[in-house]
């Protein structure tokens, strides 16, 4: 994951630096001022992308040191501090940016699977994330749907076989056809799933030997239906129109997983701020922290 955190996060520093760097910080701060910052959890949530939190400070200025105060996965409450960053200010204040957008977006995926797991708790049902991630993001993303508890589906186009709606539009509308050519043309170990809208497909697929089916926008009630159908012998996937309220009928209705696009796509950027503290303001508070404990 390195070089494509390094390749991600030199592509968003280069958007907001240009050709010339931060001009406002420049004009401000001198290149000698030194300082340190806290990250700052100002609401509750599930903690998520802390090293490339870390590694934008690292990838502006290679001197800055980054002190971990919690973990991925964290569930935090307000006013907790989650990380300090010490080192020049300018460094603090170029990277602050982009290191908040990256920690924000990636700990609401984690708060919203921590939520999805909360509402399955006791069921069998398993949440799966989805490729509906933002361009460049994915790895990141998957990271952060792990740390709030749920689990990954494919990575990418490269790593499993999905046969989906317009997969079987192109050869003709078959679900047979589909999966006879999957069957034929892929490798040996891989497990080949497919998409159905309704039963029809689902007998379809069931007889030509599909490994998983995913019943894709099924009203409660089809579901009902496909679960009886299936008898347990191959793995059943829900998708389409999953909510947080919706996920505890779903574990009821017996099936295996639900892939939930949800968690990278639509998760709401938590609140988490950046707030620099100059070394002149540290100094005196370390000192009287220290006569206080020299008087004890």
């Amino acid at each position: 994951m390195d070089g494509y955190l390094d390749r991600l996060i030199t592509l968003a520093l280069e958007e907001d630096l240009g050709a010339v760097g931060d001009i406002t910080t420049d004009a401000l701060v001198p290149a000698e001022a030194t300082g340190s910052a806290e990250l700052i959890a100002k609401e509750p949530l599930v903690l998520a992308g802390l090293e490339a939190f870390a590694r934008v400070f690292q990838r502006v200025d290679p001197a800055i040191q980054v002190e971990f105060l919690a973990r991925d996965g964290q569930a935090l409450e307000p006013k907790a501090v989650v990380a300090r960053v010490h080192g020049r200010m300018r460094a603090l204040l170029t990277a602050e940016r982009t290191a908040l957008n990256i920690v924000q977006r990636t700990s609401g995926m984690a708060t919203l699977a921590r939520e999805a797991m909360a509402a399955v708790r006791g069921t069998r049902l398993k949440v799966l994330d989805t490729r509906k991630t933002s361009p460049g993001m994915r790895s990141l993303s998957k990271t952060a749907v792990r740390a709030g508890g749920a689990s990954n589906h494919r990575f990418g186009l490269f790593d499993g076989v999905l046969i989906k709606d317009n997969h079987i539009a192109a050869v003709g509308g078959s679900v047979r056809e589909a999966l006879r050519r999957a069957r034929a043309n892929s490798p040996q170990l891989v497990k080949i799933e497919i998409e159905v809208t309704n039963l029809r497909q689902l007998a379809e697929a069931l007889d030509e030997g599909a490994d998983v089916v995913m019943l894709d926008n099924m009203d409660d009630e089809q579901i009902r239906q496909a679960v009886q159908l299936v008898g347990g012998r191959i793995p059943l996937e829900v998708s389409g129109g999953i909510t947080l309220e919706r996920l505890p009928r779903l574990a009821r209705l017996g099936v295996d997983f639900v892939s939930m696009g949800a968690l990278t796509h639509s998760a709401r950027a938590m609140d988490l701020s950046l707030e620099i503290i100059p070394s002149r303001a540290r100094r005196p508070a370390r000192k009287t922290t220290s006569r206080a404990r020299t008087k004890r």
